[in-house]
């Protein structure tokens, strides 16, 4: 999990340095603005947004193991029970106390 949060990071920033141009992109602090104004979207944590503070929001899953007789093909093992939206699965912005944003 911690190996696919850093790869959709780093693949959210390489769309922000592309959307921002390489030659606009030789700020750090420009290239976090743009990865703030973009809306994310990939493969396995969905779409979502960077919040102020940085944190991503994107849909959270509840799932349950399948019993063997539910499982359809290889790797069918899990369902989904609920799927939690991001501004419900973190903490919000204001309980954060984070020092870069002003509530």
């Amino acid at each position: 999990m911690v190996q696919a949060g850093d790869y959709a990071a780093n693949t959210h920033c390489l769309k922000a340095i592309a959307a921002l141009g390489i030659e606009n992109a030789h700020s750090g602090r420009a290239i976090v603005q743009q990865m703030k104004a973009m809306p994310t979207d990939d493969p396995l944590f969905g779409k979502g947004t960077v919040r102020a503070d940085g944190r991503v929001l994107h849909p959270m899953y509840l799932f349950q193991v399948k019993s063997p007789s539910e499982s359809r093909y290889d790797w069918d093992y899990y369902k989904v029970l609920r799927t939690i939206g991001g501004d419900e699965a973190f903490r919000p912005l204001a309980d954060g106390h984070c020092p870069i944003v002003h509530t």
